[in-house]
């Protein structure tokens, strides 16, 4: 009967691991990059100035974007959700 615990056990705890594997971002697709970030006033839906906000069709904001360094796009919507990417559009 031990044994059929400590079995079960194990194949609970297996299970979970392999449920939960952590996705790795790098830090500049981050949101908590404070470039990336709603709280950065420049992409801030406050900000009505703001060069980096994305409309929709009839004018409401739907986010906004930020490119990276390296040429990458990366899409967030106002809350600071990452919700997309283009990828860099720079010649290799």
């Amino acid at each position: 009967m031990k044994y059929l615990i400590a079995l079960l056990v194990l194949v609970q705890v297996g299970l979970f691991a392999r449920s939960s594997q952590a996705q790795v971002t790098s830090w500049e697709n981050s949101p908590l990059n404070y470039q990336n970030s709603p709280l950065n006033y420049q992409n801030s839906p406050l900000n009505y100035n703001s060069t980096n906000g994305v409309y929709d069709n009839n004018g409401n904001r739907k986010g906004y974007e930020v490119q990276t360094p390296s040429g990458v796009t990366n899409y967030f919507d106002n809350n600071g959700n990452r919700t997309g990417y283009s990828p860099s559009q720079r010649s290799r």
